[in-house]
């Protein structure tokens, strides 16, 4: 399986330190980047948006945060220009159960998929294995 770089954007500190535990256990992902509200994602995306190796390959999304929250970020990561050979995909990661979450994430095509919190290394694996 290839490595990928992976970034988790969720303004939870203690989901942050799980997850960051579950993707070094899983011996996955090469490189993994942690931002606490979409806004310092979407900044950091922007200043590396042409440079494909430093990229991520999978976003983990949270919805709800404070400064600019998941679908915010989605609208700002459509305004970027990213080098056509490079596919990030996205999840929404989210305690939510509303399907109207759910629905809104089928509405953006750089959505992959929508999972649901905790996240397990087989959540990861599969995530992993999907990133072609």
């Amino acid at each position: 399986m290839k490595k990928n770089i992976i970034w988790i954007v969720d303004d939870d500190a203690i989901y942050q330190i799980i997850i960051n535990k579950i993707i070094q256990k899983s011996e996955i992902f090469t490189s993994c980047a942690s931002f606490k509200n979409g806004k310092e994602a979407i900044n950091a995306l922007s200043n590396i948006s042409q440079d494909i190796e430093a990229l991520p390959d999978i976003i983990l999304l949270d919805i709800n945060m404070p400064v600019m929250d998941g679908w915010e970020f989605m609208e700002e990561m459509k305004m970027i220009p990213l080098p056509k050979q490079k596919k990030i995909n996205t999840y929404i990661v989210s305690s939510s159960i509303a399907p109207e979450d759910k629905n809104k994430s089928k509405k953006f095509s750089a959505i992959t998929g929508y999972i649901s919190k905790p996240v397990s290394v087989n959540d990861l694996m599969l995530i992993a294995s999907n990133d072609k």
